[in-house]
């Protein structure tokens, strides 16, 4: 191609870097190279060639003429969203993916939960400062953070343990400084053990964790775990994910370094890069497969140290910017059943003081979805927490049946059922759910509350998602 012809074409993609074009379509460079990975977009270089391979430094470039192109699609599609009859304003269309994961609410992965600017737009509209919130289906504990941003009590019970784990620390006050330390001093221990892996400088050492990690296969009570994480993880990412383990009993806030840890190792299984949420086998150490994600011949991650490196600083500067923005209000996160937990003693402690909750602001899981513990497993057999699945309503392993639907209903009901002797009369009661079956109306019923008013929303935001609509019901209602 000549350079008459070289000119041309640079004219019409009109190329130019990914951060040139992230402010021209008020998006973050985070964005741009999603549509990159994710191939919505071409990469060029600066001549104009497009590029099936990584870019020289400097040289990447993207069609600002593909880019809008993209993004008008995507606008065509919001259309598509109006015309079904959903809710424009409860879209948040134009929200960065910054946004809608704010501090703490990306401390550690959760399928299932709802992004806070929908929390926060219900809260401003119809809860009042200092009114005590209930979200009986707590799950990352999205409705307690933002509750307690907006001045107001909250209260949130799993069956989880591990969620609850999360929630509280998300939730809870740091000393700041203590915890830097203790984030950035955990981290620099385990470069010291990870690279005595290529200098072979602590043998020693590597021979204890190998002893420990040997006692972990050969223990019955930990046969399931062992078995697990031998098969999910490359043998180095084992070692120093029990050495990080063991590490995490020298400091003061254990409970942040675990969620810090698990999040790490999470993203550390010897499965495909774009395949994080719902993996479905893992793949042999240091083979190659085609990267969706990347775009290339990817190889399963076996060493945990960069991701502890990756997250260790974000994780310091999510808890500081919620601690920037927390008020005063109280936060109680319970690992109970609710459809049997009693709130009786909570609601008489300080500063409640025997009131009755205010509202409720919650998300059920959805009939046959999600295994909620299972989601998390690498974390429940890493740290042997107990399981309480048999307690699950709704779980993806017991499907869609008529079955399975009425036992979601009576599963709901009883929640709601049993939390309302806590309630006050006029309580209001929000309930986010993805209601395709339609068992609200009979949830509702069976719970003695009426439906006000229904809002529907449009979850348009993933980029990988489609062209069809999907969207969410928000229930509000009432006591009767």
């Amino acid at each position: 191609m000549g350079i008459f012809q070289l000119n041309e074409q640079r004219k019409k993609l009109k190329l130019v870097s990914i951060s040139q074009a992230a402010k021209e379509v008020n998006k973050t460079t985070s964005n741009i190279r999603y549509y990159i990975n994710y191939n919505r977009i071409a990469k060029y270089n600066i001549d104009g060639v497009k590029l099936d391979s990584k870019a020289s430094n400097g040289e990447l470039r993207v069609s600002l003429m593909e880019l809008k192109k993209y993004l008008d699609s995507l606008d065509y599609m919001k259309s598509k969203h109006h015309h079904a009859g959903l809710n424009s304003e409860l879209g948040f269309y134009n929200l960065a993916e910054r946004d809608r994961t704010k501090h703490v609410h990306r401390l550690h992965p959760y399928l299932g939960k709802f992004i806070p600017q929908l929390v926060e737009w219900f809260l401003r509209k119809y809860f009042t400062n200092n009114d005590i919130i209930l979200d009986p289906f707590m799950g990352a504990g999205t409705t307690l953070v933002q509750g307690n941003e907006m001045g107001l009590h909250t209260i949130g019970i799993d069956v989880s343990e591990f969620n609850c784990m999360i929630s509280k620390v998300k939730t809870s006050e740091y000393d700041l400084v203590q915890a830097k330390h203790e984030i950035l001093d955990a981290e620099n221990e385990l470069k010291k053990f990870s690279l005595s892996f290529d200098t072979g400088s602590s043998i020693q050492l590597i021979k204890s964790i190998h002893k420990d990690l040997d006692n972990l296969k050969d223990s019955s009570s930990h046969s399931t775990l062992s078995d697990y994480l031998n098969e999910w993880f490359a043998e180095r990412t084992l070692l120093e994910m029990l050495y990080y383990k063991n590490l995490i009993t020298n400091y003061n806030y254990q409970d942040l370094l675990r969620v810090l840890l698990s999040r790490a190792v999470r993203s550390s299984r010897m499965i495909p890069h774009y395949d994080l949420a719902t993996p479905k086998a893992p793949l042999k150490a240091g083979v190659e497969y085609w990267c969706r994600k990347h775009n290339r011949n990817c190889k399963p991650v076996t060493q945990l140290f960069k991701k502890v490196h990756n997250y260790s600083l974000d994780t310091y500067r999510r808890i500081h910017e919620f601690s920037n923005r927390r008020s005063d209000k109280e936060i109680i996160v319970l690992n109970a059943d609710s459809q049997e937990v009693n709130l009786t003693k909570t609601l008489n402690q300080k500063p409640f003081d025997g009131r009755k909750i205010d509202e409720i602001f919650t998300s059920p899981p959805y009939v046959g979805q999600i295994d909620y513990h299972d989601q998390h497993i690498y974390a429940y057999e890493l740290f042997d927490i107990p399981r309480n699945d048999k307690f699950e309503i709704g779980p993806k392993k017991s499907g869609k049946s008529k079955k399975a639907q009425q036992d979601y209903i009576d599963g709901i009901s009883n929640v709601f059922i049993n939390v309302s002797k806590y309630l006050k009369d006029d309580a209001k009661i929000f309930i986010v759910a993805n209601d395709k079956l339609g068992l609200y109306p009979r949830i509702a019923e069976k719970s003695n509350f009426k439906i006000i008013t229904e809002h529907q929303r449009a979850v348009t935001k993933r980029t990988e998602q489609g062209d069809n609509p999907y969207y969410e019901t928000i229930f509000f209602m009432m006591k009767r």
